[in-house]
């Protein structure tokens, strides 16, 4: 199998940095168009952006998540749409390497592959000789218009059994893909909706999704890096906030750009820069920015310590995780809310970046597993002594 030197931290952010240019210059576009431009996705592939989580025997970096935040940061400070497409690439790419290595052997073969994915279980398999049979549609498949595989979630109802989700592999080409993407924020991500029927998945390509979620999986060639060894839940979190960080970011640069030039219609400030308001309002979008920043590094360097340790991970430290991801997402857009309310009536026009970055980072606090009024509550409960009442941890 073929390996590579991984790139640094640093130069991947490098490179990400680099794509700025072109992601800014396609942003419209992939409003409008509610996909990623081809000339994004190929600029986003030539970067080494799709390789990030593939295993390194097969020509991937394993980079670690702390990088996973630093380059989607990087990426957000261009476009909302094209980091939370790069982020959620990430996280059904990392989820197959649980899968025997056949099933990597068939995904990994593609160069740059795309694997996009969910894990609401809105479908029903039922056995099959082989293998299952899938019936059911999921929604906000993001970045399914340019993926080859889909990593779905189905209920098996085995003959005489309790039913329980399943986690599958699928190839695109298996699906019908649902142009229902018409939302206000995050539109360039192309989260359509998929759909499958009467699908036969064969039983290499299937797991059972509690034994994933408890980090139970039989071991592959994978299963001894350090960035496979983690569960699946803090893994996900940690591969999601840099978009949000990012966006925060992206805010802040874009009020100070039109700071010098804005005056405050109806008062008698000529310069916005001379009012105390903005002063505070200023003040206080950077420190909630650098308590994001906080909580997304601490999320990162606890999945990444536990995996370089190997050390067993304790329920709190899970509920952590996941109140982290929802500490990063709750600063975030209290920080963009702050810039857009002082951004005065012309920031609703289309060409004034604060709008699309308020619509984008309020659409990331919406998702459910990200929404940080859940995340707060679930660790809220384990710090009071009481069982998760999710299985999603």
């Amino acid at each position: 199998m073929p390996t590579t030197a991984s790139p640094t931290r640093a130069e991947l952010v490098r490179r990400a940095g680099e794509l700025i240019p072109v992601l800014r210059k396609h942003a419209d576009w992939a409003e409008d168009n509610r996909r990623l431009h081809e000339e994004t996705i190929e600029a986003l592939a030539a970067a080494g952006i799709f390789r990030m989580r593939v295993p390194a025997r097969y020509g991937g970096y394993e980079s670690d998540t702390a990088t996973l935040v630093d380059v989607a940061a990087q990426l957000a400070r261009a476009d909302g749409s094209t980091a939370w497409t790069a982020s959620v690439y990430w996280i059904p790419g990392w989820m197959v390497t649980l899968f025997p290595d056949e099933v990597q052997d068939e995904v990994f073969g593609t160069p740059d592959v795309r694997v996009c994915g969910t894990l609401s279980p809105s479908a029903i398999a039922v056995p099959a000789e082989g293998g299952v049979v899938v019936n059911g549609k999921w929604g906000f498949i993001s970045g399914g218009l340019h993926s080859q595989w889909q990593v779905i979630i189905a209920v098996l109802a085995a003959d005489g059994g309790e039913p329980y989700p399943v986690m599958a592999v699928v190839p695109m080409s298996d699906l019908l893909i649902v142009d229902d993407w018409h939302t206000s924020g995050l539109r360039g991500s192309g989260s359509v909706s998929t759909v499958a029927k009467d699908l036969f998945v064969p039983a290499h390509r299937v797991l059972p999704l509690p034994a994933v979620l408890s980090g139970q999986t039989p071991p592959n060639a994978s299963s001894d890096s350090p960035i496979y060894r983690n569960p699946l839940l803090p893994v996900a979190s940690a591969s999601s906030v840099g978009t949000v960080l990012g966006l925060a970011h992206s805010a802040l640069a874009a009020f100070h750009k039109r700071l010098p030039d804005r005056k405050i219609t109806y008062t008698g400030y000529d310069k916005q820069i001379e009012a105390p308001l903005t002063h505070h309002q200023v003040a206080e979008a950077t420190m909630k920015v650098d308590q994001a920043d906080f909580h997304a590094h601490r999320l990162a360097a606890l999945v990444d310590g536990k995996g370089e340790d190997g050390s067993p991970w304790s329920l709190l430290e899970r509920a952590q995780a996941r109140a982290d991801m929802g500490a990063v997402c709750r600063l975030a857009k209290e920080a963009v809310d702050v810039l857009a309310s002082a951004s005065g009536g012309s920031s609703i026009y289309r060409d004034v970046p604060i709008q699309r970055i308020a619509r984008d980072v309020n659409a990331v606090n919406l998702h459910a597993l990200m929404h940080p009024d859940t995340n707060f509550e679930l660790y809220g409960r384990v710090l009071c002594g009481l069982p998760p009442n999710t299985l999603y941890i």
